[in-house]
């Protein structure tokens, strides 16, 4: 156990040192995000009605930059045979998905936290401190969902050829329940449209449980999954 969470935590730096490097988060998928947003306000360009469905565009957005990141991330590790070097050395499959959903799950909050200023700034969203617990659990998990997800998809479209229009297709309906659960806690957190705090509660629960089993299940399954 303790080896297996030392090699994650060494994949998880290994991408994070990657995204270092290359910048790609910062200099490609927050403009994306930003541009998105942007886009949503134009497109709607009604302030109440931007109030009102700002949550969506937020997970939404996320969502879209989510498809960038891991197409990235696994690109680079095929691109030079990472995962058949990592196939040959023995390592334990479930630890590298532990370590790249780590990596992902850390850039993705970044991202979040851009998008949510973002809400703020263009939006007129307004963050209560009551509703700031909720808001906070609320991305974790929602995070640790979409990136359990993320990584699973990835590594099975990694050696597919149309990856990069085959990833949307099998990931996209899976993560509905997180864009979904998402939605209405944020919703709950932020007060809009009437929602009290303690709506937001029971949507917790549906993205802890989507996060666990897709946690657990990428843990056993990421291994055949990369042979594939």
């Amino acid at each position: 156990m303790t080896r297996g969470w030392h090699i994650a935590r060494l994949v998880a730096m290994k991408d994070l040192r990657i995204e270092a490097r290359s910048r790609v988060v910062t200099n490609q998928v927050l403009p994306f995000a930003a541009v998105v947003m942007m886009l949503f306000a134009f497109a709607l360009d009604n302030d109440s009605i931007l109030t009102r469905v700002a949550p969506g565009l937020v997970w939404l957005a996320a969502l879209f930059s989510l498809l960038v990141m891991v197409q990235r991330s696994f690109a680079v590790e095929t691109a030079d045979g990472a995962l058949d070097a990592v196939r040959v050395a023995g390592i334990p499959p479930g630890s590298v998905f532990v370590g790249k959903s780590l990596a992902l799950a850390v850039q993705l909050l970044v991202l979040e936290v851009l998008l949510v200023l973002i809400a703020v700034v263009l939006y007129q969203v307004d963050v209560p401190l009551g509703g700031l617990v909720l808001l906070v659990t609320t991305c974790l998990l929602a995070t640790a969902g979409l990136a359990c997800v993320g990584t699973i998809y990835g590594g099975l479209a990694a050696g597919a050829k149309g990856r990069e229009t085959l990833l949307p297709l099998l990931m996209l309906p899976v993560v509905a329940p997180v864009l979904i659960g998402a939605t209405r806690a944020t919703e709950a957190a932020l007060g809009i449209g009437g929602a009290s705090i303690g709506e937001g509660w029971p949507w917790v629960g549906l993205l802890a449980l989507f996060g666990g089993l897709f946690a657990a299940g990428g843990t056993f399954a990421f291994g055949p999954l990369i042979d594939e």
